[in-house]
């Protein structure tokens, strides 16, 4: 293959993938400077007190339950490599997730993803590009008019951190795919909003050309071309159960 006969399809060729679940949460505190004439704080002071690390971090008390996508706080990106110059970035627009938390338990959790690939967001594309991408030639989604992800595996990696498996089905192929995955926190309710909340971030990557999409990608030991392996960004939060669901502590017998 000839670089003139790559070079126009290797600027046409993007995309993404799916799926949902998933989590991000990790601080150090910097030490703070101390002059070389100020006295060592005591063992009782506050500043003898251990800094907080990420293996501190702490569940937030939160409903187990069913949670829901807030599409408006939640972003799905992917990058592919262009040529070897550079991670080409795209994003999906419409796309929803299901998720069931258990925060005692957190390997029973479980996450439904579903993208709608006609939403594929470009970065200036040029004049028929979008059409090229969702036709038949890549996505096709006159044939296969959603992307899915199903769960079927979480594995607890860390204090706010896992792995999370799933069937990743794109074009009609259906393999796992991993994701791993970091829980930002979250609430029970809040005034001005009676229901709980929860924050994910999470990042997978996995090879176009597995999912029968393999056109462009570089010939063994080049770059020439669009690069095999898709890198998935995600950020999500999700509402869960009413405030008022949320379990209290049992009140005490009447006197």
């Amino acid at each position: 293959m000839t670089y003139s006969t790559v070079r126009p399809h290797a600027r046409r060729v993007l995309w993404l993938t799916a799926g949902a679940a998933a989590l991000a949460l990790a601080a150090c505190s910097p030490p703070a400077d101390k002059k070389a004439d100020a006295p060592a704080p005591s063992a009782s002071s506050p500043a003898a007190a251990p800094a907080a690390t990420a293996d501190k971090f702490v569940m937030p008390k939160v409903p187990a339950g069913d949670y829901k996508l807030d599409p408006a706080h939640a972003s799905l990106e992917f990058k592919v490599n262009h040529l070897g110059f550079s991670h080409y970035t795209a994003r999906f627009s419409d796309f929803d997730a299901k998720l069931k938390f258990d925060p005692a338990n957190p390997s029973a959790s479980s996450v439904e993803a579903t993208i709608d690939p006609k939403s594929l967001t470009l970065p200036n594309p040029p004049a028929g590009f979008k059409d090229e991408l969702t036709g038949k030639a890549w996505f096709d989604t006159a044939q296969y008019p959603t992307i899915t992800f199903r769960s079927t595996k979480v594995e607890v990696t860390g204090a706010n951190t896992a792995k999370v498996t799933g069937d990743f089905t794109l074009h009609g192929v259906t393999k796992p795919v991993v994701l791993d995955a970091t829980f930002n926190g979250g609430y029970a309710g809040h005034p001005m909003d009676p229901h709980a909340r929860i924050g994910f971030s999470a990042k997978g990557t996995f090879n176009r050309s597995e999912f029968g999409m393999g056109f462009g990608v570089p010939a063994p030991g080049t770059t020439m071309g669009v690069g095999d392996a898709v890198e998935v960004t995600i950020e999500a939060e999700f509402s869960g159960p009413p405030l008022a669901d949320a379990k209290a502590p049992a009140a005490a017998p009447a006197q």
